[in-house]
């Protein structure tokens, strides 16, 4: 009997609400299911707030109420000729399970699985489920009480986790996010001396600050930032280094 292909889990994950994990699942998600020709599946374990769900129903309404959103939507899709990528509602104790079930009975097998994960290690099934993700990306910005946080839980992960037998992880990064440019740069020099006498990876790549950029995506109807349902506009993409980002998550990943 075949057995079908398995798909590639990540997850963005750190444990401080605010520094982008949904967003860059988001953003990642829709480059690579709509303009790379990936298959994707999104699982939302984020509970209670559940963001990709229900940013997925806001695009949902969004693009219905605009006409222009709707013309591109219609294009895109009939261009790809493939639906949009599917966002579940889960928890972190059954996303597994549900995982399984759902690759086992899909008729076209995801290429790329992201889990949306809650961002506290008290949270349920959370070290089980991490130790079965593939790559797990850490968004980490120029803020003490959420660097000390996250690199705490990166050391675990690296240093406990990965060093069991029977974990799935592969790799785990660490990554610059909401980077301003007026930051001095022995700011960065001096944190990333620290990320490296941990023994932790961090990425090449850094993403500068979104927030002027996602504002525009949404406010101008012809630029897109952040949806589920299409994906970043380029222009943007470069704004923000979202480009270089790619390039560098892709060659990590090896897709």
């Amino acid at each position: 009997m075949e057995t079908k292909k398995q798909p590639a889990i990540i997850a963005f994950s750190t444990q401080k609400g605010g520094v982008g994990k949904s967003t860059f699942t988001a953003l990642l998600a829709s480059i690579l299911h709509y303009r790379l020709g990936y298959q994707v599946a999104v699982f939302d374990c984020d509970f209670p707030q559940y963001s990709l769900v229900q940013m997925r129903d806001r695009d949902l309404k969004t693009v219905m109420q605009n006409e222009v959103l709707k013309k591109m939507t219609h294009k895109q899709f009939t261009t790809i000729n493939k639906k949009a990528y599917p966002v579940f509602q889960s928890k972190t104790d059954r996303v597994l399970d549900e995982l399984a079930a759902y690759v086992d009975h899909a008729e076209v097998v995801p290429d790329i699985v992201f889990l949306d994960l809650p961002g506290t290690v008290n949270t349920a099934g959370i070290l089980s489920t991490l130790a079965n993700v593939h790559y797990i990306f850490s968004p980490i910005t120029a803020d003490r009480v959420v660097l000390e946080s996250t690199l705490s839980f990166t050391d675990v992960l690296t240093h406990v986790l990965m060093k069991k037998k029977h974990t799935e992880i592969k790799s785990i990064q660490l990554f610059w996010n909401q980077v301003d440019g007026r930051e001095k740069t022995p700011l960065y020099v001096n944190y990333n001396k620290v990320i490296k006498d941990l023994g932790l990876q961090l990425m090449e790549t850094s993403i500068t600050d979104s927030k002027r950029f996602r504002k525009e995506g949404e406010a101008v109807t012809k630029t897109i930032f952040r949806s589920t349902l299409l994906p970043a506009d380029p222009k943007l993409m470069i704004l923000c280094r979202l480009d270089q980002f790619m390039e560098e998550f892709l060659r990590i990943v090896k897709l």
